[in-house]
């Protein structure tokens, strides 16, 4: 698995200049408010030229300023506390601004996953679905949202899905106790992520069974146990993670199924028949 940002920042340390030191400490340091500084006031704040800024970005990996920046914003993001997004949102963000930047992140995630999903990824996962013995849905604490509405859906297109819902972090593993090769299972992490979540797609992986995972970014922790891995960002305007981007890719998964599935056409006629029968629905 590819490293985040702040790790590679922490190992590469012994290998900078003077001046590269002095940018990668005040990042270190002042994390949280460097993400959001243009190169000229990170220059200005760690104390070197805003031309050392830009070569720093390069001896970093990055094609330039712009995309360590967003880097950095991603590994933040699995590394802050609550506390500490509630205090960063309060800086940036002014009051009179939050629906207009929620509505446009909101906006911007669904355009982003749409330019930059991985297609062939997507295919393989709904493949590893449909061709599963048994499929596992796992998300935890926030997550727990996304996974609880796929297995809504699903389960009306498949007979063979169980939603991993443990009241305790060790229970997690009775769940998938028979997990095998011929079973995939889908995880969902967003930040912060859910150790339990990473150790049952290891687990999982281990076993056999073709894992499938839904996050927030190609270096991810979760990553290193998926034989296919969907990227649908979170980036936060406020300390809430937005969903709306992996809710999506959700209803891409569901739907892309339902069209590779016409035969379930019969079971909800059967289902509408008996929703009126039982008046589950108003009219």
């Amino acid at each position: 698995m590819e490293q985040d940002f702040l790790t590679a920042l922490e190992t590469s340390l012994g290998d900078m200049s003077k001046g590269q030191r002095a940018i990668a400490e005040y990042i270190l340091d002042r994390g949280a408010h460097a993400a959001h500084e243009t190169a000229s006031a990170l220059a200005v704040d760690a104390g070197v030229s805003e031309s050392t800024v830009v070569r720093f970005a390069v001896f970093m990996g990055y094609e330039g300023y712009p995309q360590m920046k967003q880097a950095l914003q991603s590994s933040l993001r699995g590394r802050m506390t609550t506390v500490q997004r509630i205090e960063d949102v309060n800086r940036r963000v002014k009051e009179e601004d939050i629906i207009d930047g929620v509505l446009d992140g909101d906006a911007d995630k669904i355009l982003y996953v749409k330019e930059e999903l991985d297609r062939e990824a997507f295919s393989r996962c709904v493949d590893m679905l449909l061709d599963a013995k048994k499929v596992y849905i796992i998300g935890m604490r926030s997550s727990s949202i996304l996974a609880q509405f796929m297995n809504y859906h699903l389960r009306l297109l498949l007979d063979n899905v169980t939603l991993v819902c443990p009241s305790g972090g060790g229970e997690v593993f009775e769940y998938l106790v028979n997990v095998g090769k011929d079973d995939a299972v889908f995880a969902i992490s967003y930040p912060r992520y859910s150790s339990v979540t990473i150790r049952a797609a290891e687990f999982a992986k281990r076993r056999g069974a073709a894992v499938s995972v839904l996050t927030d970014s190609p270096t991810s922790p979760i990553t290193g146990a998926a034989d296919a891995v969907l990227v649908a960002r979170s980036d936060m305007v406020s300390f809430v993670d937005s969903l709306v981007a992996p809710m999506s890719i959700i209803n891409a998964i569901i739907a892309y199924i339902g069209k590779r599935r016409p035969e379930i056409s019969e079971k909800f006629r059967l289902l509408e028949d008996v929703w009126n029968e039982y008046k589950v629905y108003s009219k």
